[in-house]
């Protein structure tokens, strides 16, 4: 662990924070318009943290140590300028092309739980690259389902294929779900009472105790393909809880993977981390998740009266849903939510073929009920490739989990209103009150129409994104269906860029549903 509170330029360093003791480390920027870049990965938990700067005294110098341990005893107690805050378990960075000289103060918390982090702070960060760059479509494909296999597929990082560093990717496979960092995952494989055993503050710490945050040993095991075999080569084994169901492979510089010994009908979820050998430092691909194929005979899933159900379907692949209502019931309403391209729905009452359609975004069916009726539903996936989906199954009409969208789900952006900060844009809602939150990020100019289809996964919600990209959340709806249209002004974007802009419905359940992503431009010339 790093125990000093001075965080060293260009170097990851590795700490601790106990549950609601905060913890503060400084570093010095000597000169203005200096380049920083400050990153803080969450380690398990979620971090409250924020960064502010202080004046250095005029006689002072980041020259050795003394200097600034006296500027952190003049000062420790004075409030700095806050530059950034953030809380969540994202990795999130701070980065300004030119900073003011002065001594930066980094303040963390954790109101969670103990837990661990690693922060990595420079001046440099043109020619430092420490972390793995993501490819333009930073995603894994599941090229291939079996019983027992699932074979995995990624574009390579620029890191690797540009820049010719080390680079080596490393899968992680579990029951549960997507990580953000190599460090969660790390924690996780780590005894899940490891903190029990944790030294309190004030007490020394020992290398034994070290083992017991989590970080890794120099164990990697992973290589044999029969990997999930053999968990007690991952983590310690001094726990005698049940070992959690979490795997790690390092496979090399390798692009696509089979991963094997994996039980049938079962969902797992996989992550894919680009490792700089060199430094150490990892960067999360977008991880996925897909279900085994199930054995020879087709097992139907049942749907829980009100209780959305995740489907993942393969390529020109079906599933089978049952839903047996257990009291007497007047309709039962069925809402699908298709993620990515569109589905085919039946459903069958009793035998009887009741409903046969195409759902693309959110649809809901009702259909008449029937005492003691059993209701067969077949899912038929996409030709073009593998299909998710969301359904939802109640006997009670009051019970609606998605939001209700309108019919065109397309953002319409005013080009006579563009300047060179700002963009309008118009969606239209509906005659129900729901909550739309509005995101934006810059992109590239040779961003294209293709790459936005690759990414407007409809089923990933406000909460994937960037705390930075968010504009506004606003409430609104019209009992005039005609009237049910509002227009929102982005402001403070740079001149000549180019912004890609998502809108979010937030239903009364929490669940949201995402627009159709809109691509704009501000003028270069005003």
């Amino acid at each position: 662990f790093h125990d000093s509170s001075v965080i060293p330029d260009g170097a990851e360093i590795s700490s601790y924070l106990f549950r609601d003791t905060p913890k503060r480390y400084f570093f010095v920027v000597e000169e203005d318009n200096t380049p920083l870049a400050v990153t803080v990965t969450p380690c398990d938990a979620p971090l409250e943290w924020k960064l502010s700067v202080q004046e250095l005294p005029e006689e002072a110098s980041g020259e050795g140590s003394e200097p600034l341990e006296q500027q952190k005893q003049q000062i420790t107690n004075e409030e700095g300028t806050e530059l950034f805050s953030y809380k969540g378990n994202d990795v999130e960075y701070f980065v300004s092309s030119s900073s003011p000289s002065g001594l930066y103060q980094l303040d963390l918390l954790s109101t969670e739980k103990d837990t661990h982090f690693k922060v990595y702070a420079t001046t440099t960060p043109e020619s430092d690259q420490p972390y793995p760059e993501l490819p333009y479509d930073p995603r894994i494909d599941v090229t291939s389902l079996g019983r027992t296999t699932v074979t995995l597929a990624w574009k390579p990082s620029p890191t690797a294929s540009l820049l010719k560093q080390p680079i080596q990717y490393c899968i992680v496979i579990n029951k549960e779900h997507n990580f953000k960092s190599l460090c969660a995952v790390e924690a996780k494989l780590s005894s899940d009472d490891a903190f029990m055993m944790a030294p309190k503050p004030g007490l020394d710490f020992s290398p034994f105790d070290f083992a017991h945050f989590g970080f890794p040993s120099d164990n990697n095991s992973g290589k044999e393909r029969g990997f999930l075999k053999s968990s007690s080569k991952f983590g310690r084994q001094t726990s005698s809880k049940p070992r959690v169901d979490l795997h790690k492979v390092c496979i090399g510089n390798k692009n696509i993977f089979t991963v094997s010994d994996l039980k049938p009908d079962t969902q797992y979820y996989f992550d894919m981390f680009a490792v700089n050998t060199n430094t150490n430092m990892s960067t999360a691909y977008v991880g996925t998740f897909a279900r085994t194929k199930e054995e020879a005979k087709q097992k139907t899933v049942e749907l829980k009266d009100g209780k959305v159900t995740d489907v993942f379907i393969k390529r020109k692949g079906a599933k089978f849903l049952r839903f047996a209502p257990v009291s007497s019931h007047q309709k039962v309403t069925f809402s699908v939510h298709s993620c990515l391209d569109d589905v085919q729905i039946q459903v069958r009452r009793d035998g009887k073929l009741l409903l046969s359609q195409n759902v693309e975004g959110v649809r809901q069916f009702q259909l008449r009920g029937k005492a003691k009726a059993k209701y067969l539903i077949r899912l038929k996936g996409s030709k073009k490739g593998a299909s998710m989906l969301k359904i939802l199954a109640t006997t009670r009409p009051n019970k609606q989990s998605f939001p209700s969208l309108p019919e065109d789900t397309r953002i319409k952006a005013f080009d006579k209103l563009r300047t060179c900060s700002s963009v309008t844009v118009a969606w239209l809602g509906t005659q129900e009150r729901n909550k739309f939150c509005i995101y934006k990020r810059e992109v590239d100019d040779n961003y294209n129409e293709e790459q936005k289809k690759r990414e407007q996964n409809q089923c990933l919600g406000p909460d994937t994104r960037k705390k930075s990209e968010k504009v506004l959340c606003k409430y609104f709806h019209s009992q005039n269906i005609q009237k049910a249209v509002t227009t929102e002004t982005i402001r403070g974007l740079q001149p000549g860029k180019s912004y890609l802009l998502d809108v979010y419905v937030i239903g009364h359940g929490g669940h949201s549903v995402k627009y159709q992503g809109k691509l704009v431009k501000t003028r270069k010339f005003c």
